[in-house]
């Protein structure tokens, strides 16, 4: 009877553990996993360029990634990736290789990828920087500033 009760115990605890983690966090996915997921289902999606030294990009992950209707409209509406924009890991996607050959030059080089999803005509590349893809992997909206909850939750709103 006492192995039963600590089973079910165990059990419901994992089982509410995981309900949690569902609905406490961003679920972040990478650039592989990312082109799985768009052949199996395809939706928009939401990439968060960040660097460890950029306080508005902690701020963002602190103030707005925290937030209940944030984390609930990403993880149902959107595919969601964040990447730190001085990597120097080479990632693949499409079939293309994409690295960080500015890091070669100079000193926090920026991976190809950022450089190339969010770059804008006349203006370098600047942090925070996020960028929302429509299905079809066609940018839909950039932003680089910093935004509140409400904010981001009014770009999220889907046509």
């Amino acid at each position: 009877m006492l192995k039963s009760f600590i089973l079910i115990c165990v059990f419901l605890g994992g089982y509410s553990n995981a309900i949690s983690q569902s609905t406490d966090e961003i679920h972040w996915i990478t650039f592989p996993e990312l082109e799985v997921a768009l052949t199996e289902n395809p939706k928009p999606v939401f990439i968060f360029f960040h660097a460890k030294w950029c306080a508005y990009c902690k701020k963002i992950e602190r103030k707005v990634f925290t937030k209940t209707d944030v984390i609930k409209t990403l993880n149902d509406a959107y595919y969601a990736l964040k990447m730190d924009v001085e990597t120097q890991d080479s990632i693949v996607f499409d079939n293309v290789v994409f690295t960080n050959t500015q890091s070669l030059t100079q000193r926090n080089g920026i991976h190809e990828i950022p450089l190339s999803l969010g770059s804008r005509a006349g203006f370098p590349f600047s942090l925070p920087a996020t960028v929302l893809l429509n299905k079809d992997f066609t940018v839909k909206n950039r932003v680089f500033e910093y935004y509140t909850s409400s904010e981001l939750l009014e770009l999220l709103k889907l046509p």
